[in-house]
């Protein structure tokens, strides 16, 4: 079951070029992430495009933020057609198995 996450942690796949976009997009470095579970780290899902401001590339794991609002507001433009951005480049992570539950599914 995939579930909506307004956080999550991801693999940018590649860079999304565009000749033709809303005037938000302008200047903006858009990849192409895809979600990884953060237990079994592997990618599941859609992917999703996202502007970004940490310089990632290609093959880096990242935290991406889904919140419109928070997104607008990093622009500056409250009326920008947008949702996602990198919010951080994740070098490692750990995951204590013992506070998931045996009914815990996230992918």
């Amino acid at each position: 079951m995939l579930r909506y996450f307004v956080v999550f942690i991801g693999v940018v796949k590649k860079p999304v070029v565009s000749t033709v976009k809303h005037k938000a997009y302008t200047g903006q470095k858009l990849l192409l992430v895809r979600a990884i579970d953060p237990v079994t780290r592997e990618e599941y899902g859609d992917t999703y495009i996202a502007i970004d401001f940490v310089d990632a590339g290609e093959g880096d794991v990242v935290l991406v933020s889904q919140e419109g609002d928070a997104t607008r507001m990093v622009l500056g433009d409250p009326a920008a057609p947008v949702r996602s951005f990198i919010v951080a480049v994740i070098e490692n992570w750990k995951i204590d198995k013992s506070l998931l539950e045996e009914s815990d599914d996230y992918s």
